[in-house]
Parts: C-alpha cells; sequence; structure tokens
C-alpha cells in the first residue's frame, strides 16, 4: 500500500441498514484532507468505523494503517497504532482527571500495540516527571492553564473546552493519523479559532489529519491540500481547497447531479 491510511472499497452497516457504499480513501502523513457533505451522507460513520466502533458491522473493504489490515482491531489495538479520533460529542469522566486520564492513555500509547497471545506490549510507559513535562509543554502551546490538568475530564466543561481537551489528547498522543470529526459542531467563532490554531500548532510531516464537516468555516482555520465530497456513502468527487469554497457557495444538490446521486 503505498499511502499511511487506505481505506479501500469500504462497505459499513449498522444493524440493517447500509451507511457507506463502496468508500475509498488514501491520506498520507504531513497531508491535511477534509471530507464534507450532506447530513446523512456517512461522515460520522466513517470517523466511528475507522477507530473500529463495535456498533458499525465492516461487510466488506479493508482499512489499512502502515501496511497493516486494522478491520479486525479493537479500538485500543488501533489507537496504539497511531489512530486518533476527536469526539464530535465528547464524553465527561466523573472522578477522572484529565491529568490523569492522558497519562494512562500516553503510557498506553508508548508501549505500543500488545504482542503475543499473553497480551503482552512492546516499547515503554512514561515516568511522572517526563508526563508532567510534557503536559506543561503542550498546554502552554495550546494557550491552556495548566490548572486545567486537575479538572475531571470534561465534566462541567463549555463547548469550547472539551473540543480543546480533544485536541490536548491528539497533542500528548502524537497520532500518525488524527480523524476530526466535526470538531467545529458546536463552536463560536472565538472556539472554533482557538481550536483551530491548535491544531495547526500540532501538523507535523509525522501526522495526517482528516478533517470531517458539513461546513466551510472550520476550513479558513484548517486549510487541507485535499477536499472530497461524500454523498450517499461513497465519495464521488476530490479536489483542492477550492472545492469546499464552490460547496458553500452552491450547496450539494449540483453535486448529486453531477454524479447521478
Amino acid at each position: 500500500m503505498s499511502a499511511d491510511l487506505v481505506v479501500k472499497n469500504l462497505h459499513v452497516r449498522i444493524e440493517d441498514q447500509e451507511i457507506l457504499k463502496g468508500l475509498n480513501l488514501e491520506i498520507n502523513k504531513g497531508e491535511i484532507h477534509a471530507i464534507m457533505g450532506p447530513n446523512g451522507s456517512g461522515k460520522s460513520t466513517l470517523a466511528n468505523t475507522l477507530m473500529g466502533h463495535p456498533a458499525y458491522e465492516v461487510t466488506e473493504g479493508e482499512i489499512w494503517l502502515n501496511g497493516q489490515n486494522v478491520v479486525e482491531l479493537s479500538p485500543d489495538e488501533r489507537a496504539r497504532l497511531g489512530l486518533f479520533l476527536a469526539f464530535q460529542y465528547p464524553s465527561s469522566i466523573p472522578g477522572v482527571s484529565v491529568a490523569n486520564f492522558l497519562r494512562t492513555a500516553v503510557s498506553a500509547r508508548r508501549e505500543g500495540p500488545k504482542t503475543g497471545s499473553n497480551g503482552d506490549s512492546k516499547g515503554r510507559g512514561m515516568s511522572m516527571r517526563e508526563f508532567r513535562n510534557e503536559l506543561k509543554e503542550k498546554m502552554a502551546l495550546l494557550k491552556m492553564d495548566f490548572g486545567f490538568a486537575q479538572r475531571y475530564v470534561n465534566e462541567g466543561f463549555s463547548g469550547g473546552e472539551k473540543k480543546r481537551m480533544e485536541i490536548l489528547q491528539m497533542a500528548m498522543l502524537e497520532p500518525e493519523i488524527a480523524i476530526l470529526d466535526e470538531t467545529d459542531s458546536g463552536l463560536d467563532i472565538d472556539a472554533l479559532r482557538i481550536v483551530s490554531e491548535g491544531v495547526n500548532e500540532l501538523m507535523n510531516p509525522n501526522m495526517g489529519v482528516l478533517v470531517i464537516t458539513h461546513y466551510q468555516r472550520i476550513l479558513n482555520y484548517i486549510q487541507p491540500q485535499h477536499v472530497h465530497i461524500l454523498v450517499a456513502g461513497r465519495i464521488v468527487l476530490s479536489g483542492g481547497p477550492e472545492l469546499a469554497l464552490e460547496l458553500e457557495e452552491r450547496g450539494y444538490d449540483w453535486v448529486r447531479e453531477t454524479e447521478g446521486s
């Protein structure tokens, strides 16, 4: 496989309803891709399927990450390999501090994939001192007060704070492919700008980003090299950043007409 993430002929259903109907996509590290589409087109289904949500059944197709087909792997195993999903609606975890949550997640990521029948992991964890130093560094990069680390995960957080928490996780986990599922949902302009600046600060040649969105506005801040249009479970059109601007101006009807969807 040539690309770092390859989605090949992906068919996905929930219960008895087929949502994705032969989706193809390739993403390399160092690239920013955007997937846009109308409501019900399958955008969040794609995000959840890539991360291995058990409610989404892959009936056909493959998902390759760095040459390994991950379709049969659990979300935990995919995360250890370097996939990351920023949720559209992040959950709260009362009683678990941001710092403890992140240290557990980062240690698991650094230990790497589980190997062998006994479930042992390779690699190394992270000392408390090393973790605190890195957390302070990443929070400073994202312009976050260190006191944020002592709060319970997403409990009492505003919409903007929840999304900043997702970006902080991304910063600490250093994924190879990061999927942002409608991160702009529920954000005002100021919060959107802060979150987008965080993503841009973290973007580097060792990470690819997939931005899934309904609107073009987040792409004013996180600027993709590639834009894909998802309609009725398939990517029907791909292009450069100008494609998002055309969608903003013309809507989705012309895409449906052009592609016969």
